[in-house]
């Protein structure tokens, strides 16, 4: 005999959390803020979640993110002076495009 929660969960459909929260903090989110609003050349991990999209001001999803961009191409890992931080320099930026959108952030 089923208890009562499992006949009330019976015909719910699944929680549709955890899919618009996947959707909302992608890498394709963070792609584009780091070419068209990121000032410079290489990022780390604490500026992404200090600075970058709201749904991404997280520690781990940040860290999950930048890890999946490096594996697509669009991150390259960067030595540090510390073993603890992250950095990466952003494939396809020069450094004359980081001063464009620099003066584009600085217009709006």
């Amino acid at each position: 005999m089923a208890n009562l929660f499992e006949r009330l969960n019976k015909g719910r459909p699944p929680p549709a959390e955890a899919a618009s929260k996947q959707s909302r903090s992608s890498p394709p989110m963070l792609l584009d803020w780091l070419k068209n609003r990121w000032p410079k050349t290489t990022i780390s991990a604490r500026d992404i979640y200090r600075h970058g999209p709201n749904p991404v001001r997280d520690r781990k999803i940040a860290l999950t993110l930048a890890e999946a961009l490096v594996g697509q191409g669009w991150l390259t890992p960067i030595e540090t002076w510390r073993y603890d931080r992250k950095e990466w320099k952003i494939v396809g930026k020069s450094g004359e495009n980081a001063g464009l959108s620099q003066q584009l952030s600085g217009l709006s």
